[in-house]
């Protein structure tokens, strides 16, 4: 038996029941850690299940934010300095990473609240996971605001990374499974990954 629901029973749901059901819908989806630091050095960190590829070259990686009409101290971070971080989740801190959805304080660091640890790399303007296993650099590039619902998305110019050497393959291809990355569906739901195979680049028989 299978349940039919029309765009009229959606809307009719309960908000969180409806959110809950169009986030995990939409199936597996990358989940990472976004550090960013303000003028003043105050750290951040957020958990994010919306990084999308945008484009190889340039490096060019984006994201999802809700709606600016609250405050939001990644964006604000991120437009004030022009720089943040995309860390990698694995098992040993994904309960941690999740508690950084809570709404802390501007001047709560959620490093501090879910003790993960800060660390700056290479003169890098924003802080790293040093915890997360595959952290990446990112310069901001662009934000476009979606009107259709007021939802931001942010790109970003892959400016350096950081990886187990063993995870990078021959053909370029990065093993994130062998790092230990883990996955998302929904809003709260975690997985661990098992890879089937990879296939060959495809073309017509």
């Amino acid at each position: 038996m299978n349940t039919h629901l029309t765009s009229k029973a959606l809307m009719e749901m309960e908000q969180r029941e409806r959110a809950q059901l169009i986030n995990s819908v939409g199936g597996f989806k990358s989940v990472c850690l976004i550090g960013t630091s303000n003028e003043t050095a105050q750290t951040n960190l957020a958990i994010f299940n919306s990084i999308l590829h945008i484009g190889a070259n340039p490096p060019l990686i984006g994201f999802m934010m809700r709606p600016d009409s609250v405050e939001r101290h990644t964006l604000a971070n991120i437009l004030s300095t022009g720089y943040y971080t995309i860390n990698h989740i694995n098992e040993s801190i994904y309960k941690q990473a999740h508690q950084t959805s809570a709404r802390y304080p501007s001047e709560v660091s959620e490093f501090d609240a879910t003790d993960l640890t800060p660390v700056y790399k290479n003169d890098f303007k924003a802080p790293y996971v040093a915890e997360s296993r595959i952290q990446l650099g990112v310069e901001f590039k662009e934000r476009i605001n979606l009107t259709i619902n007021n939802t931001i998305l942010i790109i970003g110019e892959i400016k350096e990374m950081y990886f187990p050497s063993h995870c990078l393959q021959a053909d370029g291809y990065l093993d994130i499974e062998k790092a230990g990355t883990i996955a998302c569906t929904g809003l709260d739901g975690y997985h661990t990954t098992h890879s089937l195979e990879r296939l060959p680049y495809a073309k017509p028989s």
